[in-house]
């Protein structure tokens, strides 16, 4: 009889599928946020309102999701469950490029709800295939790493779209057809390569005995809900994923927020998006690096998480400068020289062969519409989307292919690189809490009860940045882009106050055992 041969190491090829998976998960949820404004203003003209619908439709769903797909995954299992999740999200993610104009608001809210169901399976899973895949000391790092993929999509999303989409929407459903075919190869991934490490035949002893060597045994008897929500751990780290409402803010608003104050459209939103997500990347590795060297360095894991923690909040603290970072866009004399000698792309219908096809064209900047802009002579604007409330009715239908040209030729400065490192900056923080967050649950529960515990304070998030959406989208529609001020004070400000709270309510963490009693104290 053949024995298979064992592979040193297996954990890190299990955790890189963990990252694949969630670099497809955020590939799928970021295009919206990168297309929010072409969608918005040039394909649907939803208003500030119907867009927060939108997103909170994905975010209710993402809680109604983290209630029951933390608990399904710990019943059924990580090979059932987190199959079950990516199929879903990729079905619906998918299903957005058959939206029609008609339709546009109650396809999107519909397409979100089903993505957002879906997609609230990832993180429980991850986190569970983390505490059971690597010891104590490797999980924050690990974490991180998986954590990762999530800037890695938001990354690619940018870099992909503009390659596809215009500037007028033309082609937006193809923005929504790329993951399904990675979605595809990573499922027969899964199912080929996943095992429990105890039951996995490619597993050496010796790395089962180093994976294990923190942990104690535990039955496979379940943990019900009913159990888990008296426990105050569980709620001070619910209480700590309340900053999810930060990450979906950047994830979902943010591209919006870069086009309303400084006029950057989906062709010059792609690198500040890249850079912002870059950087966060950057953060959840080093997050996770950071309390782990700490803990090989001697520190208690309580010590370790926290002041990691409490480093992340004061990086992200500056972000609340964002709104106030000045701009001004003109209309002059050099706008009207700039634009004398901008071109720009144009889809027109033509007949070739006696059959209509759709070509892009380039064009000069139409001397017309110049003339128009005159009105406005003298005139200064201190965000972009105050310029095209007013020049909006001026050139009516001809501004939807001009706005960007004249965003770029009348801004007449770059600070908005100031506010795109400070977002960075804050994104990074995000990111690298984030993965200490997550790691706190492995610290503290047993493996079988991670995947329901991380649903829960998934929920919890999600509420939070529902409930903001729902606040944000009628600021904006009352007050436009100054709106965002109160947005960004509070997503500098939270992480300070959410971990005053942890502390308050677990000040020594203890680890709890299988019956969710506490044994040796971690301080």
């Amino acid at each position: 009889m053949t024995q298979t041969k064992t592979i040193r190491g297996y954990r890190w090829r299990i955790l890189a599928l963990l990252f694949v998976a969630t670099t497809i998960n955020y590939m799928d949820r970021s295009v919206i946020g990168v297309l929010a404004p072409t969608l918005q203003y040039k394909v649907f003209h939803w208003s500030d309102i119907d867009y927060s619908y939108i997103n909170i439709a994905f975010k209710l769903a993402y809680a109604i999701g983290m209630l029951t797909m933390g608990g399904l995954i710990d019943r059924f299992g990580l090979k059932i469950g987190y199959t079950i999740s990516i199929g879903l999200w990729s079905i619906f993610g998918m299903l957005h490029a058959a939206i029609r104009p008609a339709f546009s608001l109650i396809g999107f809210v519909f397409a979100r709800f089903g993505l957002g169901f879906g997609e609230s399976g990832n993180f429980p899973a991850a986190i569970k295939t983390v505490a059971e895949w690597f010891p104590k000391k490797e999980r924050a790092l690990a974490t991180g790493i998986f954590n990762a993929g999530s800037n890695v999509g938001a990354i690619l999303a940018p870099m992909i779209i503009p390659l596809i989409v215009l500037a007028d929407g033309t082609n937006w459903q193809f923005a929504f057809l790329t993951t399904g075919l990675f979605s595809a190869i990573w499922v027969v991934l899964w199912i080929k390569y996943y095992h429990k490490p105890e039951l996995h035949p490619r597993l050496s002893a010796e790395e089962l005995t180093y994976i294990n060597s923190d942990s104690v045994e535990e039955t496979a008897e379940k943990l019900p809900w009913k159990r888990l929500l008296p426990v105050k751990q569980t709620w001070a780290f619910a209480i700590g994923k309340i900053t999810d409402a930060v990450w979906w803010f950047y994830l979902f608003w943010g591209g919006k927020f870069l086009f309303d104050k400084f006029g950057l459209n989906i062709k010059h939103l792609a690198l500040p998006l890249i850079i912002i997500y870059l950087t966060a990347d950057l953060g959840s590795v080093g997050g996770g690096w950071m309390s782990s060297f700490l803990i090989k360095r001697g520190w208690v894991i309580n010590k370790a998480r926290k002041v990691t923690l409490l480093t992340c909040a004061l990086v992200i603290l500056p972000v609340t400068m964002v709104t106030m970072i000045p701009t001004t866009f003109k209309v002059d004399s050099q706008l009207y020289d700039k634009l004398s000698r901008t071109t720009f792309k144009e889809r027109t219908v033509e007949i070739v062969d006696g059959k209509s096809k759709n070509v892009v064209v380039k064009k000069n900047f139409p001397a017309g519409a110049i003339e128009k802009l005159r009105q406005l002579d003298g005139r200064k604007y201190t965000s972009a989307r105050d310029l095209s409330d007013d020049v909006g009715p001026l050139l009516g239908k001809e501004f939807s292919n001009l706005e960007s040209s004249i965003h770029e030729a009348a801004r007449s400065d770059k600070y908005y690189w100031i506010a795109v490192i400070l977002m960075a900056l804050a994104a990074a923080g995000h990111q690298a809490w984030s993965a200490n967050l997550f790691t706190i649950v492995s610290d503290i529960f047993p493996k079988k009860a991670t995947a329901s515990v991380t649903g829960i304070g998934g929920m919890v998030g999600a509420v939070a940045g529902l409930l903001a959406d729902f606040s944000l989208g009628r600021v904006l529609e009352s007050s436009g882009p100054a709106g965002y001020f109160f947005a960004f004070l509070i997503a500098g400000s939270a992480y300070l106050i959410v971990l005053a709270i942890i502390h308050i309510i677990i000040p020594k963490m203890r680890p709890l055992d299988e019956n969710l009693k506490p044994v040796e104290i971690i301080q």
